[in-house]
């Protein structure tokens, strides 16, 4: 009878044990590149639009971006309404927008974007954020966001 259970007991843990998920190698799809690497019109164009969606949080007017810089999907989540909401969250914490500084460039061999990092400078140096603009093949921005830097621990 004990043989039995013990035998239940290690088929049991042997039907739940789950498969490996499939891996994908991250490090042959984005890798990091110099930014002479990359086309000037490409750098121009997301630090011209970061730098101008962040200013506007100091100026409180948002010119909304064109077809011919953005992808429908990003013209559409930066409404006025939305940048104004962020920006105020942003301006209590961090103070006034300084500028932008390139922090690294990826670039993804899967969907053929390139993403450039910049440490945002801010009025109040208590919190640290990082913007993030993709800018895809057609040289249009597929994604900004922004994000705050954890500190890191001593």
């Amino acid at each position: 009878m004990r043989k039995i259970i013990i035998l239940c007991c290690i088929a049991v843990l042997f039907a739940c044990k789950s498969k490996k998920p499939a891996v994908v190698d991250v490090e042959t799809t984005v890798v990091v590149v110099k930014p002479e690497a990359v086309e000037t019109a490409k750098l121009n164009r997301a630090h011209d639009l970061g730098k101008r969606l962040l200013e506007s949080c100091n100026t409180s007017n948002f010119k909304s971006f064109s077809a011919s810089e953005a992808t429908e999907k990003v013209r559409q989540n930066a409404t006025v309404d939305k940048i104004s909401s962020i920006c105020k969250k942003i301006n209590q914490r961090n103070g006034k927008f300084l500028g932008l500084n390139l922090f690294a460039i990826t670039f993804n061999n899967q969907t053929n974007e390139y993403i450039f990092h910049y440490n945002i400078n801010y009025n109040k140096k208590l919190y640290k954020r990082d913007l993030f603009v993709t800018i895809n093949q057609d040289n249009k921005v597929s994604a900004i966001t922004t994000k705050e830097v954890k500190p890191k621990p001593l």
